[in-house]
């Protein structure tokens, strides 16, 4: 919730910034990408924080706090690069989604182990 409220942040300080009211959504160069950045990370949060309780709960809390806390390290670089430019948001991109896919991995593997136990 706290990365949440800090891209929020710094949509409403780009706005100030770049003199954009809402509810516009286009204007500066700048602005645009740190309003995507934004949009990007708020879209994927459920799906992150689905997985991580799912994980949690039926795989081990250790290993998933530890991808959980990669996860918020690789947004928080994403969010950095795509303000600065477009193309500095693609590694932490890639290494979020990889994350995300091992969190699903061990979301199902918790999920099949419980399941299937006699």
């Amino acid at each position: 919730v706290l990365f949440l409220a800090y891209f929020a942040l710094q949509v409403i300080y780009a706005r100030r910034k770049h003199k954009i009211s809402p509810p516009e959504t286009m204007g500066h160069p700048e602005f645009e990408r740190i309003f995507r950045a934004q949009a990007n990370c708020s879209e994927y949060f459920p799906i992150f924080i689905s997985l991580l309780w799912v994980a949690g709960i039926f795989f081990h809390q250790g290993v998933t706090a530890a991808c959980g806390l990669l996860y918020l390290y690789t947004r928080l670089k994403y969010f950095q690069g795509y303000t600065v430019a477009a193309q500095g948001r693609l590694g932490p991109l890639y290494a979020s989604a990889w994350l995300l896919w091992l969190l699903l991995g061990l979301a199902m593997a918790g999920l099949l182990a419980h399941f299937l136990q006699p």
